[in-house]
């Protein structure tokens, strides 16, 4: 079984910055196994949007333009966690942020939340102006 948990998150004022971070751990779960991780949040009263993904090769991917110019997802499989390093936060930020994994071999980014199957928790960041 996978579990995800993310960490890092809590009240920064406009901008300022935050480290996300998700660590993985089941049984034999190696994020290594888990080609594709990717970040997801949830802003009050709105439906869960697509933050960044990363691939096994480093390869990542960004939701919206203003998220790839201040966020920065980053992996590293020694340690079984995936980062997300936040800067220039902004009040719209503010969300629960969660981790996400896709299937263990499967190797193609993506942005879609339903081909993502193993979830953390979230963590709250609020941003506040």
């Amino acid at each position: 079984q996978v579990q995800l948990v993310e960490s890092g998150g809590g009240l920064v004022q406009a901008g300022g910055s935050l480290r996300l971070s998700c660590i993985g751990s089941g049984r034999a779960f190696r994020t290594s196994f888990m080609h594709v991780m990717g970040w997801f949040r949830q802003p009050p009263g709105q439906e869960r949007e697509f933050v960044a993904a990363i691939a096994w090769n480093n390869e990542s991917t960004y939701g919206a333009d203003s998220m790839k110019d201040r966020f920065t997802i980053s992996r590293d499989d020694a340690k079984n966690t995936v980062n997300l390093q936040m800067i220039s936060l902004k009040p719209e930020d503010t969300a629960v942020y969660f981790c996400a994994a896709r299937p263990a071999g499967v190797l193609s980014l993506s942005s879609r939340e339903y081909d993502f199957s193993h979830w953390g928790e979230g963590t709250q960041v609020t941003v506040s102006s």
